[in-house]
């Protein structure tokens, strides 16, 4: 017998969620700030500060929050799975019925579902309780460093961007030059997680580009209206 191996897309649901949700907020808030800053006239090497101060409390936060989020996950997971342990070890043959109760409820004979759930629990009866009864696999077991790593990383990689155009660009095309540079890579992100989750590409892209144009028009008008106010 050859046993086959398939890759599944929901296999990188862990990391590709942070891993999106960081790069795409990097670009998007750190070019939104620093458009804002701009349009407010502010010097060049304040616009950078600016940008900079926003790429490391950004991606310190992105790490914080999805670490205390992820980590919420896993001791509801972990408080769960230690009830089951103490469910079996107190009353095993009440956890054999359920299983089997699950096992029924989703087609199989009274007969077929109650020995399928004795082999499973002869087998492993907690991971047979983990999946089958709350739904943890390894799959969607909680991993917050993975998460927080992830999401760090992907945030300072996609707020580089428009620092480069603030390091490199003239001020009077900092803008601009930010604008169309940051909607070009988030169309690109949009496209490359579409096409990494399986998911449809048009609808991605857009997405990411809608929303990024939403909040970069916004603070624009913001630093504009301020930056008239203050001067």
């Amino acid at each position: 017998m050859h046993t086959i191996k398939e890759t599944h897309f929901v296999t990188r649901i862990g990391w590709l969620r942070a891993a999106v949700m960081g790069a795409n907020d990097g670009i998007v808030s750190t070019a939104s700030l620093i458009i804002g800053v701009a349009a407010a006239g502010t010097e060049q090497h304040q616009i950078l500060l600016a940008g900079l101060a926003g790429l490391i409390a950004g991606a310190m936060s992105m790490a914080a929050g999805e670490y205390v989020s992820v980590s919420s996950q896993s001791d509801s997971e972990t408080a769960d799975l230690n009830r089951e342990k103490r469910e079996l070890l107190e009353d095993p043959e009440a956890e054999l019925e359920e299983l089997a109760d699950i096992y029924r409820a989703r087609g199989l004979t009274p007969g077929l579902a109650l020995e399928v759930a004795t082999q499973l629990t002869d087998y492993d009866a907690l991971e047979a309780h983990a999946r089958d009864e709350l739904g943890i696999t390894d799959l969607s077991k909680a991993r917050p460093v993975q998460a927080a790593l992830a999401s760090a990383a992907t945030f300072s990689a996609g707020a580089g961007l428009p620092l480069a155009a603030v390091i490199f660009a003239p001020l009077e095309s900092i803008i601009w030059l930010t604008t169309v540079a940051s909607l070009l890579v988030l169309g690109i992100l949009g496209f490359v997680s579409a096409k990494a989750g399986g998911a449809p590409v048009l609808k991605a892209v857009l997405r990411v580009v809608l929303w990024g144009s939403a909040a970069m028009a916004a603070t624009a008008l913001v630093g504009r209206i301020f930056g008239a106010v203050i001067a």
